[in-house]
């Protein structure tokens, strides 16, 4: 590997750019000249190899003549997926144990290896059981690989996934999130020892990156995750992915057969299980602990700039939100699905409209993002359905989300939609009908919103009939028509591209809610595409009157729910990391200083901002004060 190294580093030397096309023929060429399996010289492995050598072999690194300038353009070429980190902070998401659910829709998954919703192939849901569902010991893996494929890590947003927040325990909720903090201030990364892409022998490495992580030698990990691990061993945990399908094989069964269902093969499974009753009860934490953890973590190596939580709109009251807010959450992510009730009940979502309104008013007045799911195809619905509820959900004053994960309903065994698909109630949109209902909905989406992701992370074999095709958003924005304006903001990013800051203008799109006015900010170019923005929240006065016991803010008080910079992610005090980055312009700064002109000019006398834990020293330098949940600067 050695020898590609040399030849990409006199390739860059001499100004020539090496994409992905070039470097695939240096690395078939010099499989060739050893006679050698090229999958011993994939892309995957070349920077661990670099990193190794750097780390543990100072002399034969220095040889290679590496400067500053060079080592940048370097880990550009061997970086792998840099789009994870385009949008500004590289995501973990880690998903929370399996648990009783509080619904029981008749599309959702029922795999009791998960909490409901969710399947064991899913590549989160994979990872969280390899690690026994333990946020440090996830949080551990993802910074490992992150670091190994070459993203920056100093900005952290995490993700947490699984089953309704809130009917977790209290004490578990404030232990996952402890030890999410705690895995980022210890920087448990392991060492390049560790990754079995730099196995000695290369027929052994399907082999090797097939194993599950948790039956692999614990030599190169930090100690802490070694006895983290020897824990759930010592407890009698599965160790393999063969073993976690034995333990769940027959209440699978059960439900899958139509005798049990999800809450009731829990209680039967992991209440009966003495390796999951003992780890319970280590798995609880006090609120003063993590907030020791969270003061560490403002001046740590891989700060949180954002965490995201996962609930129902039924689930989201103002006691349910003070203690989310109070773990440092700044974005709420909730399935709302439909907003036709006739569908909802068709579907058994167990919700009213009304309630769903309610959840998206106290999420505004708690200063959250706001992260709906949307699905089409439902039982019930029609493509014209479709596209006039998606239209509500992003136009009518109670919902209008900041964020949102559209994707079709997809037939998974084991749910009791399949009984409705057997008697033909519902049936699959076919491609065409499907890709005009979702494109449709991408051009009806605002400005000021995004569409994250269009598809579930379901294997193709765990789907029975529906979309299996992971390129659906795609395929989508190609049926787009040459000149339809596409206002989405994921469309528009700058994403890893470099910022020209002469062409940029700052936009302002306000829009009403039925108890904030809002505006949102952006830094566009003159194509519109998006280099950073800022979303304030104007509360209504009336409606902080009317609940006045219920909610953390007082009249006279603005909001800033979200500061979000894009371009390659900026290393901590690096100096001329990225260029001309759009992190680097000042931007963020300059879209605080008009938002708290806009609400001095509005009448309030005081701005809050939802700040993450590690951005507080960022807003204190915006002359911001800590104030309880948020926050506060006199205006």
């Amino acid at each position: 590997m050695e020898d590609i190294i040399l030849n990409i580093l006199s390739e860059l030397a001499v100004g020539r750019e090496v994409d992905d096309r070039s470097l695939v023929k240096i690395i078939n060429a010099q499989a060739r000249r050893d006679a050698a399996d090229k999958r011993a010289y994939a892309k995957r492995r070349l920077l661990p190899f670099y990193q190794r050598v750097k780390r543990d072999e100072p002399q034969r690194w220095a040889s290679w003549g590496v400067t500053p300038e060079l080592e940048e353009k370097l880990l550009a070429v061997l970086r792998m997926k840099p789009r994870r980190t385009a949008s500004g902070v590289a995501t973990i998401t880690v998903i929370t144990k399996p648990w009783p659910c509080s619904s029981d829709c008749r599309y959702c998954p029922n795999d009791i290896r998960m909490p409901k919703s969710y399947l064991h192939g899913e590549p989160a849901c994979e990872r969280a059981e390899q690690t026994w569902f333990d946020p440090y010991l996830q949080v551990s893996a993802r910074l490992t690989a992150l670091s190994q494929m070459g993203h920056a890590i100093d900005k952290i947003e995490l993700i947490v996934l699984g089953g309704t927040w809130s009917d977790y325990p209290r004490e578990y909720q404030i232990w996952f999130v402890s030890e999410l903090f705690r895995a980022l201030n210890d920087s448990a990364i392991a060492d390049v020892a560790a990754n079995p892409m730099l196995a000695d022998d290369p027929s052994a490495l399907d082999a090797a990156t097939c194993a599950d992580a948790n039956s692999q030698l614990d030599a190169g990990v930090p100690a802490y995750v070694a006895a983290r691990r020897a824990f759930y061993r010592e407890c009698g945990f599965p160790q393999t992915a063969e073993e976690f399908a034995a333990f769940a094989a027959e209440p699978q069964r059960a439900i899958d057969a139509g005798e049990l269902n999800y809450n009731r093969a829990f209680a039967r499974l992991y209440g009966a299980s003495d390796a999951w009753v003992r780890a319970a009860q280590m798995q609880s934490a006090a609120l003063e602990e993590l907030v020791q953890l969270q003061h560490a973590n403002e001046t740590a190596r891989h700060r949180v700039v954002g965490l995201v939580i996962e609930t129902r709109p039924d689930a989201v009251t103002p006691d349910a939100l003070t203690l989310i807010r109070q773990l440092g959450a700044t974005k709420i992510q909730m399935g709302i699905q439909s907003l036709d009730q006739q569908i909802l009940d068709s579907n058994d979502r167990g919700i009213r409209i009304e309630r769903i309104q309610r959840a998206f008013e106290l999420l505004r007045a708690f200063g959250f993002k706001i992260h709906a799911h949307a699905m089409v195809n439902l039982l019930g619905a029609t493509p014209e359905s479709d596209k006039c509820d998606y239209r509500r959900l992003v136009t009518e004053a109670p919902y209008q989300p900041d964020e949102i994960k559209l994707y079709p309903c997809a037939l998974i065994e084991g749910t009791r939609l399949c009984h409705d698909f057997d008697n033909g109630a519902w049936v699959p949109y076919p491609e065409d009908v499907l890709m005009d209902v979702l494109a449709a909905d991408v051009l009806a989406t605002p400005s000021f919103c995004r569409i994250s992701r269009m598809i579930r992370d379901f294997s193709s074999n765990d789907i029975k009939a529906g979309n299996k095709k992971p390129n659906l958003r795609q395929m989508v924005e190609q049926r787009l028509a040459v000149g339809e304006r596409v206002r989405e903001i994921r469309y528009r990013e700058v994403g890893t591209g470099l910022v020209d800051v002469d062409a940029l203008r700052m936009d302002e799109v306000r829009y009403e809610t039925t108890n904030t006015s809002e505006r949102f900010l952006q830094w566009v170019d003159r194509d519109m595409r998006i280099a950073g923005f800022l979303r304030l929240s104007l509360p209504h006065t009336d409606y902080l009157a009317d609940h006045v016991d219920e909610l953390p803010v007082r009249a006279g008080e603005a909001m800033i729910r979200e500061v979000h910079v894009y371009g390659a992610v900026a290393r901590l005090g690096e100096a001329g990391a990225a260029g001309s980055a759009a992190q680097h312009l000042g931007l963020g700064r300059r879209l605080v200083e008009r938002a708290c002109e806009i609400a001095r000019d509005e009448g309030y006398t005081r701005i809050n901002v939802i700040s993450a834990v590690g951005t507080r020293g960022y807003y204190r330098g915006l002359g911001f004060e800590d104030n309880g949940l948020y926050q506060r600067r006199d205006l």
